[in-house]
């Protein structure tokens, strides 16, 4: 967003110089100039690798914002536009792969259980536990549902790569086992890569053992492209805010998690066999008020000072309880289906505080939490774990060996050149030749279809004046009403009625609703219908194909 804005702000401004200045009438040193130019150039950027060497600055970014203000415009602004994607490794060649990869056995999908649990992952927003804080006081513990499976059930902190922002990243590392220390400064690869190539994920990883695949998250689908990138991932289903009635908002605007539960069961309930399912919560996120505006916080902070901070303290611990009330109904809700199952709970990053490692009992910026949730048995291990090895070592304790990163990490591990042969498969797989998985890459395109339910009309009534009122199901305010492939005025009054109040029809017009996100993405459609002496008759088989990916949709509309 910075370079959104500062990109075009500096080029508006240069002209702007340009103009005001006068024309230069004296002898033009053109040479000596050019000199200048290409000495100030590779003086910076000498300079910049001596003061990587030293460590004076680094290339690597947890916190782009920060970054700003730690290293200055000019190297940030020239990493980050720069600098993207993994460099070439030394050694790189396909016998190097070979020997990585054990001649592409890492690319081979085996599970040793006899049983398949269900595969719950569930992205916390800006989710650490309170008690971390040492100043932070509190007048009761916010998540006692977490607390008890941290005493009951594996385990520890968790390393994620982003402080105080960044959720993409995390989720890209728990979702391909890959170390975004390879990437560029600053980089999202959402942004840069998956946005736009398929992407070997956790989601390929286990379709191929025949597992449903579905992700959901109480924001927009376009955020952070994930739409986009879900497809590219190989996800058989994405359900966005697009696709729920969010009837709880936090104060700052946000969607409230506990509409998660109900879509997480439906999503399991569309598929016969195992699930895997990705969740990304976004209650706990900022900005946090710094003014008090929950009027009976159900939980007290005291201990900070300073009354605008303390406000934010109060009102993020809040959030967290609810967080907390919404894993105990997820964890009640998955008990009562009675099918062999594994739901991960983690944090993505820290929360926007100012915190500092001395603030906190880890000493480190980077910690958040993670339990691992099950109803099979198995056997408590606590340990600390990076985000990019969360996935394996979740599936290795369920002898589910499936993917190429999380097999690697599952053989390689601990094993030396572990992180350099990392580097190199990372590579191949997205920048390179694909030596891997010589010429059989486990995903060339997306299926992802977007929401679970259709929406489907059953009547449509003349208002007093004039409009009408249609009538049908599965409706939420992002659906939009087109007349002729023509999206019409229209507003939404709860999920079975939307009303158009400047709508004039005619016999033969034909009707649709879509569910469209940001920028008019029409994420999906409803069958046409055919309005015709004022009924609607129903045109079988136009909806959206369940068959294609979305994104291959045609849809006929303006």
């Amino acid at each position: 967003m910075m370079m959104g804005i500062g990109v075009p702000a500096l080029l508006i401004w240069l002209v702007a110089m340009w103009r005001r200045a006068g024309q230069y009438e004296g002898k033009m040193h053109r040479i000596p100039m050019l000199i200048i130019v290409v000495a100030a150039f590779f003086g910076y950027s000498v300079l910049t690798n001596v003061a990587v060497d030293k460590r004076i600055i680094s290339t690597y970014f947890g916190n782009i914002a920060f970054a700003y203000q730690d290293y200055g415009l000019p190297y940030c602004f020239s990493a980050s536009l720069f600098n993207t994607g993994i460099s070439e490794p030394n050694d790189y060649n396909k016998d190097t792969i070979e020997k990585i990869t054990d001649n592409r056995e890492m690319t081979e999908s085996t599970s040793d259980n006899g049983v398949r649990p269900n595969v719950l992952f569930v992205q916390l927003e800006s989710f650490f536990d309170p008690i971390e804080y040492e100043d932070l006081q509190m007048s009761e513990d916010p998540i006692p549902n977490l607390r008890k499976m941290f005493e009951n059930y594996s385990s520890g902190y968790f390393k994620v790569p982003s402080v105080g922002a960044g959720t993409a990243n995390t989720e890209f590392e728990v979702l391909t086992g890959m170390n975004l220390r390879y990437f560029g400064p600053g980089e999202y690869p959402y942004k840069t890569y998956s946005k736009k190539h398929p992407t070997e994920s956790a989601a390929t990883a286990l379709a191929s053992l025949g597992y449903g695949t579905h992700a959901l998250h109480d924001n927009t689908g376009n955020f952070y492209s994930r739409a986009n990138v879900f497809n590219n991932m190989g996800f058989d289903t994405f359900t966005s805010k697009e696709f729920m009635n969010v009837l709880q908002t936090t104060e700052n605007g946000w969607a409230k998690d506990e509409i998660l539960t109900h879509h997480i069961m439906e999503a399991m309930d569309t598929t016969k066999q195992e699930d895997f399912v990705f969740t990304v919560s976004v209650q706990g996120h900022g900005n946090y008020p710094e003014t008090q505006v929950i009027e009976n916080p159900k939980i007290k902070v005291e201990g900070i000072e300073d009354e605008a901070l303390k406000n934010k303290w109060e009102y993020y611990v809040n959030q967290v309880y609810e967080m907390d009330q919404f894993v105990g109904d997820l964890i009640k809700a998955v008990e009562e289906r009675n099918e062999p199952s594994v739901v991960v709970f983690y944090g993505d990053h820290l929360p926007t505080m100012g915190l500092k490692a001395e603030d906190l009992k880890s000493r480190y910026l980077y910690n958040t939490n993670y339990v691992i949730w099950d109803n099979i048995g198995l056997q408590k291990h606590d340990k600390n774990i990076p985000a990019y090895q969360l996935m394996s070592e979740v599936l290795n304790r369920l002898d589910i060996h499936s993917g190429t990163v999380f097999n690697y990490h599952q053989q390689r591990k601990g094993t030396k050149n572990y992180l350099s042969d990392l580097e190199l498969l990372q590579y191949d797989i997205l920048y390179g030749k694909q030596y891997v998985y010589n010429g059989k890459a486990p995903i060339t395109e997306g299926h992802m279809v977007m929401g679970i339910r259709n929406v489907s009309l059953s009547s449509i009534v003349p208002q007093l004046n004039s409009g009408y009122s249609l009538y049908g199901e599965n409706f939420t305010k992002y659906s939009r009403v087109y007349v002729n492939g023509e999206k019409q005025k229209s507003s939404f009054l709860n999920n079975t009625r939307i009303n158009l109040s400047e709508t004039e029809l005619k016999d033969g017009d034909v009707i649709q609703v879509g569910q469209v996100g940001s920028s008019d993405t029409i994420f999906r459609m409803s069958d046409k219908y055919t309005y015709q002496n004022g009924q609607l008759v129903k045109q079988e088989g136009t909806a959206t194909d369940k068959s294609k990916s979305w994104v291959d949709q045609d849809y006929d509309v303006n």
